[in-house]
């Protein structure tokens, strides 16, 4: 019998997603936990494993479209079987159009969305592209397609309506190519982000105040993990980033105007602290959010920050967790990357984020007269001072920094 693959839900916030590309083709024997294809939301990129086995008989999208969650994408079954029942709504026919789906091209070893909507007889043009250039009050007749066979998709109608017919100065200069370089389509994901980090660096007066800690308490602390986890008495790696994202929140109950969103009109501020973790990725950063992280002690923090790393890693994290205002309050490590200054920038409606640099030896006076190398971590602190002054930002930078020195904790 066939089975219908629709898209996912991912989280109650997510409506449409981007259809990213086919790990499969019509024809292929598909097999339970095979990768099927995979697609993007505002926040992240997933990766859809199939639930059931067969022949994948028909696809109805390609990259690029956005496709509405829990439609059809795909039908898998036995060689022979119809799928028309499962074409999803956009392809039918509409009495305000000529468009017209030629039953005697779809056969079971052609890809349903292949199967060209006619207009005046000619184009070959998806269903969701024609819908959009409808829409747009675009002719299609001047398009080029991208898609399968020349077709016009999706993203071909949409580069359309943003971007301005090329100057003749443009085209001689697309002509004029070389092998010096190379030229790649930004990423539906580099997109968001750059949009993202674009409207926090415009809407808002961010500025960054630096300072360091002494991490010896914190270097020592990490030793005796080394050695529970070697005599297997502890079975969660509680790192570095882990012992200072529990100074973090110690700090932020201090310092609760840091714990804030600025929503123009008013500021919000938490009672609990909701910490939103850096996480750098394939796809790109994501900031998934560890939930009331002011109630965990270090070793369950740690297994729920690497949970959330990972889960973000395989395309598996819930997307309501990337929102940004999901966190209350955000922290981004390069201390691994060995990065020693550097400006984190906000993400809005959050009022700070703090970076956490890599760890110099520097000389201090151990004791009187006597000067010795001491390990100091660095910290950055952005905040947006529509909401917070330089006073109360570096009163809780210190506060972080003094978390860090007198850090005192038991396994």
């Amino acid at each position: 019998m066939a089975t219908p693959i629709t898209m996912p839900r991912q989280g109650q916030s997510v409506e449409t997603c981007i259809f990213g590309q086919w790990y499969k083709n019509v024809g292929d024997e598909i097999k339970e936990g095979d990768l099927l294809f995979s697609y993007e939301t505002d926040k992240a990129s997933f990766e859809e494993e199939s639930k059931t086995e067969g022949i994948l008989l028909a696809t109805f999208f390609e990259e690029g479209d956005e496709v509405p969650v829990l439609v059809n994408v795909a039908v898998i079954g036995e060689k022979g079987e119809s799928v028309k029942e499962f074409l999803p709504g956009q392809v039918q026919k509409e009495k305000t159009t000529e468009t017209v789906i030629t039953e005697e091209k779809i056969s079971e070893k052609e890809n349903i969305e292949d199967v060209p909507v006619k207009t005046n007889g000619r184009i070959k043009i998806s269903p969701l592209a024609l819908k959009m250039a409808q829409s747009a009050n675009i002719d299609t007749s001047s398009l080029s397609g991208s898609g399968p066979n020349g077709r016009i998709i999706a993203r071909d109608v949409e580069a359309a309506s943003k971007k301005p017919a090329p100057s003749k100065k443009e085209k001689i200069e697309e002509l004029i190519s070389g092998d010096d370089f190379e030229i790649k389509p930004v990423t539906n994901m580099r997109k968001l982000i750059a949009k993202a980090m674009h409207n926090s660096l415009q809407n808002s007066a961010q500025l960054t105040h630096h300072m360091s800690a002494d991490v010896r308490k914190l270097l020592d602390f990490r030793e005796k993990v080394k050695i529970a986890m070697k005599k297997r008495e502890l079975r969660v790696n509680v790192t570095l980033n882990s012992m200072i994202c529990l100074c973090v929140v110690r700090a932020l109950k201090k310092h609760p105007d840091v714990n804030s969103h600025f929503l123009g009109e008013t500021i919000k501020t938490f009672n609990k602290v909701h910490l939103g973790i850096a996480v750098d990725t394939r796809n790109g950063l994501m900031v998934p959010t560890v939930k009331n992280a002011d109630d965990l002690p270090i070793v369950e923090l740690a297994r729920q920050i690497e949970d959330l790393r990972m889960k973000s890693i395989s395309r598996k994290i819930n997307p309501d967790l990337l929102l940004n205002d999901s966190a209350s309050f955000s922290v981004s490590n390069l201390e691994g990357f060995g990065v020693e200054m550097f400006t984190p920038v906000i993400n809005l409606p959050q009022v700070a984020i703090l970076g956490v640099n890599t760890i110099i030896h520097r000389p201090v006076e151990v004791s009187k007269g006597v000067i010795g190398f001491v390990p100091y971590i660095g910290l950055s602190l952005t905040y947006d001072h529509r909401a917070l002054d330089g006073g109360p930002a570096t009163m809780f930078l210190a506060s972080v920094k003094k978390e860090i020195e007198n850090f005192d904790q038991t396994l």
